[in-house]
């Protein structure tokens, strides 16, 4: 899946989760003064013409519960990284500035669900509550990257990069909703949905002797407050609080969080990151159980019922997992609405809880395998080929990858120390250019190991593919990857 990183989660096999940290403190308000209130219309405010019976209060909390969660899950994640110590979580930093990986993750380490070993992340949040930054990137001398923007919806909407705007250097100003002041002339203006923004870049790395390389590009990547833009940058500085919890992984924190806290803390939040304008049917709906931005009517619901449609609403997300995209040849397509989810909040809330931070289809998918070529769950104990006939080859416009997970979604120390292959490893193709990956624990032999993949020893795999600027018929359906297939059977 569309899936970044950081702290550990608990193993789904359908989808894993971005393991970014977050945090909680025990204020679950805002805490910007400078942010600008959302305003609601009188007609917004009136009282519903009649009462909602209790049925139909039910219903609406759990809409409302599976709505806010990809909110609160981006804002719980927000307050952990800016609160959290670089040295001890990857993406831990201030808010404004960079914080770079800049190493693969080693086979021991096992705190990154589904790390991918294609590119090295930089991550920053964006506070446009005191206005606009200018997000800058030099000359990446032609290499594949890109930054995507996300919301706090958990919407990208904007992707700077060799696919868009190219690889040459560019100062983009992020500017949040309502502020219309004049911009210098050297930068590009992208208008942010939201006051808070998350980048999650990547950057191509072709291996661990690419690590210089692509250092050089991340050093190139800055935020600049447009206060400070043409005079000599400000020092960012983080200034921790000891109150957030910033060791609980951030779905734990959500998915335990009291249902009226739940339902204040996202109220809140709408109050400095608006509601996309599509939402309004559901905010005339929420608007009736006393849920509107910046305001919570607890004389419109009660407690055990918000308890019990959160539940529903937690249970509905998990159990749709598995089933929340195309099976195709024993892999999980998950190419609709990806990163631009529209109105469809149950398949937004279901990815941020799977894998929060999904790029659009247009940079990246992430075919998921579920089975092999007979529908059964594919095993470290058995060997299997990855056969692609020649015009099966991923078609991408950068790169692709298979890489190796256990059943938790971590790597897997092995004598070669490959966690994932691809077209950029010196791979041996069949005289008709078609192509077999071997996926197996032991070493097939000196013939074959260019093309393998190492498994562990024993329990279910968790395969991945990764396609960088996949080509239109990855998105459409036209190509799909081939079944995998058990070999050596007697």
């Amino acid at each position: 899946m569309n899936q970044p990183i950081i702290t550990r989660r608990n193993a789904l096999l359908a989808a894993t989760s971005l393991a970014a940290a977050s945090a909680l403190g025990s204020d679950y308000g805002i805490p910007s003064a400078n942010a600008q209130p959302v305003k609601e219309s009188p007609s917004a405010l009136k009282e519903a013409p009649r009462a909602v019976s209790a049925q139909d209060a039910s219903i609406i909390a759990q809409e409302a519960y599976i709505y806010l969660y990809p909110l609160i899950l981006m804002d719980v994640t927000r307050k952990q990284c800016i609160n959290a110590d670089p040295k001890v979580n990857p993406l831990g930093g201030p808010a404004n500035a960079f914080t770079h990986v800049r190493a693969f993750p080693p086979a021991e380490i096992r705190t990154v669900v589904r790390p991918n070993f294609d590119t090295l992340y930089s991550s920053g949040w964006l506070d446009l509550t005191g206005g606009p930054v200018v997000v800058s990137t030099a000359d990446t001398d032609n290499r594949y990257y890109l930054l995507p923007m996300l919301d706090m919806w958990t919407d990208v909407f904007a992707v700077p990069g060799k696919r868009t705007s190219g690889t040459g250097a560019a100062n983009f100003a992020i500017v949040p909703p309502g502020w219309s002041g004049r911009l210098p002339g050297d930068v590009e203006r992208i208008d942010a949905p939201t006051g808070y923004v998350w980048i999650i870049g990547r950057t191509q790395t072709n291996g661990v002797k690419d690590y210089p390389a692509v250092h050089k590009v991340q050093d190139g990547y800055r935020i600049t407050l447009l206060a400070d833009w043409g005079k000599a940058p400000r020092k960012i500085t983080q200034n921790i609080d000891p109150s957030v919890d910033t060791k609980t992984e951030p779905l734990r924190l959500v998915n335990n969080m009291p249902a009226v806290e739940f339902f204040k803390y996202g109220t809140n939040l709408m109050k400095v990151n608006p509601p996309h304008v599509t939402d309004w049917s559901l905010l005339a709906r929420m608007r009736r159980i006393g849920l509107a931005p910046g305001r919570f009517d607890a004389t419109k619901t009660n407690a055990e019922l918000l308890t019990n449609a959160a539940a529903a609403g937690l249970k509905l997300m998990r159990d749709k997992v598995s089933t929340i995209a195309r099976v195709t040849n024993g892999w999980q397509m998950n190419t609709d609405t990806m990163g631009v989810w529209g109105n469809f909040y149950l398949k937004r809330a279901i990815l941020a809880l799977a894998g929060l931070g999904a790029n659009q289809t247009d940079d990246a998918i992430y075919p998921l395998n579920i089975a092999d070529a007979d529908g059964k769950p594919v095993m470290a104990e058995n060997k299997y080929v990855l056969h692609f006939e020649k015009d099966e080859i991923p078609p991408v416009g950068a790169f692709w990858s298979l890489t190796m997970y256990d059943a938790e979604g971590f790597q897997v120390a092995n004598p070669i120390n490959r966690f994932a292959i691809g077209d950029r490893d010196s791979l041996k193709f069949n005289a008709n250019g078609s192509l077999d990956l071997y996926v197996q624990h032991d070493n097939p032999g000196p013939d074959k190991e260019s093309n393998w993949l190492p498994a562990p020893a024993s329990g279910a795999l968790g395969l991945t593919l990764r396609l960088y600027a996949p080509k239109p018929q990855v998105a459409d359906g036209r190509w799909n990857p081939p079944a995998i297939r058990r070999v050596g059977l007697s």
